[in-house]
């Protein structure tokens, strides 16, 4: 992708995995294939990726690039670590190498920042080096709501940590004393604050991007498929709070319509603007 630029500010995207193991029907189980060929013969037809058929979906990370610093939003999968899914089972994946193609050096990085501690968004926090799980980033602070990573801390703590990626890509953050906790509101940075989103995790955040020449959203797994804009009701299958994510969705989706904001989802196929029209709110690629 090249770079999006807002002023003094780069935003580059860096994707781990181009497509998703779970069809929309499976993401969304709520969700009415009619009304999404509805909204295909209106304006979804652009996100369908033609090897699959159905609505695309990325797995990838947002780099942040200002005058100041440099910041990595959401983490991947990340390598070398034992999964349930297979897709992300035991990667030896080029993430690593592509973030230094597009000019970012581990340790050029400040900060990393996780919009919540699920697996496809924590894995390249760590990497793994004779036998241990350190810190991919050697000089960066990683920035977690503290909210997130007290729930998690308790759910890994009472043996609920089905695909591990608390003990292999949190906790060694911690234990590092890499990990800077912060409300649900805090700043990272001259340019980026969190913006509470729950219902998808109990600490779900956002990330608000604020320049002189635009603003942009980093909204992490708020939304998974692009559909979700105009349907906001339907909400994942790994919702920890389905009716408060669909609650959050919507309110998000109203704020932002026409707004001019930039929306990053970690999910989406390219970074886009929610509009709204007489049908209702769509997305619109940028």
């Amino acid at each position: 992708m090249t770079p999006i630029r807002l002023g003094e500010v780069d935003i580059i995207r860096v994707v781990e995995i181009p497509r998703s193991t779970y069809p929309t029907s499976d993401m969304l189980p709520t969700s009415d294939a009619g009304v999404i060929a509805r909204h295909r013969e209106g304006w979804l037809g652009g996100f369908y990726d033609a090897s699959t058929g159905d609505l695309g979906s990325r797995i990838q990370s947002y780099v942040v690039r200002t005058p100041d610093e440099t910041v990595v939003i959401d983490t991947c999968v990340g390598n070398d670590k034992t999964r349930e899914n297979a897709l992300w089972n035991m990667r030896h994946g080029t993430w690593l190498d592509d973030l230094r193609a597009a000019g970012v050096a581990p340790e050029d990085v400040d900060y990393v920042v996780c919009t919540h501690m699920h697996v496809d968004h924590v894995g390249w926090n760590t990497r793994r080096v004779d036998g241990t799980w350190v810190p991919t980033f050697p000089r960066a602070t990683y920035v977690f709501v503290g909210q997130e990573w007290e729930f998690w801390k308790h759910e890994r703590d009472s043996g609920r940590d089905p695909d591990g990626c608390i003990d292999d890509s949190v906790v060694p953050i911690v234990e590092a004393g890499r990990a800077k906790l912060v409300d649900s509101t805090g700043a990272v940075g001259k340019y980026l604050r969190f913006e509470p989103t729950p219902g998808h995790t109990p600490g779900h955040a956002c990330v608000r991007l604020t320049t002189p020449a635009g603003n942009a959203i980093f909204s992490g797994d708020l939304m998974h498929r692009v559909v979700q804009v105009a349907e906001p009701q339907w909400s994942s299958r790994f919702c920890y709070d389905g009716p408060q994510a669909a609650k959050t969705r919507r309110a998000f989706v109203e704020q932002q319509a026409d707004s001019g904001t930039l929306i990053c989802a970690a999910h989406f196929p390219t970074p886009g603007y929610v509009v709204k029209d007489s049908a209702g709110y769509r997305f619109r690629a940028s």
